[in-house]
């Protein structure tokens, strides 16, 4: 009897401590008072289980990508591809003249009408008067017959008056170890910078090296400009502080151009009012400097067709001050006075080498006089 008595109290005795240790984790499941919301309890797994976050992705890095490179068109053929561009022109120089020439009877009246038709283009009265004397002679030995042969004698007699026998290249090739250097000089207005940067462009396009000199220092927006056209076409730009001297400029842009073995430096400088003593002094100067490096192989003059007979004046003034070597003549295609190339030539006796037909990139063409009478007398004549 004792050892059940016994074995009931070890029995009662196990279930306590059971209950004691199972009691306290039912606790934690036991349902909230009345009137309070049930909570969840989400429990942390294991450090060894925790899934890392990802990480925190950063943004793309931003390159600068540099303008690619341009490659510009030949130069070859340019002039007739652009003939169009004349379109103004040859209503007065083509259609007008050839109307009037292929009439079955030229009286003085008419003749009257020819002269006023080339001095309203620009061709001059010196020049006009030449060529109405010759187109006359030969209109009167050999007769006005077809449109077609009329059109031929007014072609001749235009492409004589725009000397073809002028020596019209540019002297762009590197020699004696240094190289070419070539100037470019010109009125505020002309267009002068943005030429400076075809011509570049039309260098290039021939297989030359540029380097481009910004001695235009008055101006902080024409070196940015003229940088701007070197990186399109992978030239390096070689400019100073704004107000710095240009002289300077131009000196470190022929050093630099040196030191790389390019074969051409263009340098550009400031617009200049032919009227203004002290600025074409200081162009002089730009030219002396230069020149300690060795002889300005070109001075080109940028000249604004719109200005007519008074760019003959700025010509002459700038000729006199650089020894200006060729003519660049600008803003072709928006004027109809094409007649200005004979009236530079024969005033000044200086060629026109490149001339501008467009406000593209390469609307710079290389100037040949029979292509460019082509396009002004037009092909249906």
């Amino acid at each position: 009897m004792e050892y059940v008595v016994a074995a009931v109290i070890l029995l009662v005795v196990l279930v306590a401590g059971v209950a004691g240790l199972v009691v306290p984790r039912l606790r934690r499941r036991e349902l909230p008072p009345p009137g309070e919301a049930p909570t969840t309890t989400i429990e942390r797994p294991p450090a060894d289980l925790v899934v890392p976050e990802a990480e925190e992705e950063l943004p793309p890095l931003i390159v600068e990508e540099k303008p690619a490179v341009e490659t510009p068109e030949p130069t070859a053929g340019r002039l007739v591809r652009l003939r169009a561009r004349l379109a103004r022109s040859q209503s007065v120089l083509g259609r007008g003249l050839l109307s009037v020439l292929s009439r079955d009877h030229l009286d003085d009246d008419a003749w009257e009408e020819i002269e006023d038709s080339l001095i309203s283009a620009d061709v001059g009265v010196e020049a006009t008067q030449v060529l109405v004397q010759r187109l006359r002679e030969r209109v009167r030995v050999l007769g006005t017959r077809t449109v077609a042969e009329v059109r031929a004698q007014l072609a001749e007699e235009l492409t004589a008056a725009l000397e073809p026998e002028l020596d019209r290249s540019l002297k762009t090739a590197p020699h004696d170890g240094r190289p070419a250097v070539v100037l470019v000089v010109g009125v505020n207005g002309a267009g002068k910078t943005t030429t400076c940067g075809k011509i570049g462009r039309v260098l290039i396009a021939d297989g030359r090296s540029v380097l481009f000199g910004a001695a235009d220092t008055f101006r902080a927006a024409a070196a940015d400009q003229l940088q701007t056209w070197g990186e399109r076409v992978g030239a390096e730009t070689v400019r100073g502080p704004e107000g710095g001297d240009p002289a300077s400029v131009a000196f470190d842009a022929v050093k630099r151009g040196i030191d790389t073995g390019v074969d051409t430096v263009l340098i550009d400088t400031a617009g200049r009012l032919q009227n203004k003593v002290g600025l074409m002094d200081e162009l002089g100067k730009v030219k002396r400097v230069v020149e300690k490096h060795g002889p300005v192989d070109e001075t080109l003059l940028i000249l604004d067709a719109t200005t007519g007979q008074n760019g003959l004046e700025q010509a002459r003034v700038f000729t006199e001050v650089v020894d200006v070597t060729g003519v660049v003549l600008t803003k072709l295609d928006g004027t109809a006075k094409g007649g200005i190339v004979i009236a530079v030539q024969r005033k000044l006796g200086i060629p026109v080498k490149l001339v501008g037909l467009g406000e593209g990139p390469d609307d710079l063409a290389p100037f040949e006089p029979a292509a460019f009478v082509e396009a002004l007398l037009g092909s249906d004549g």
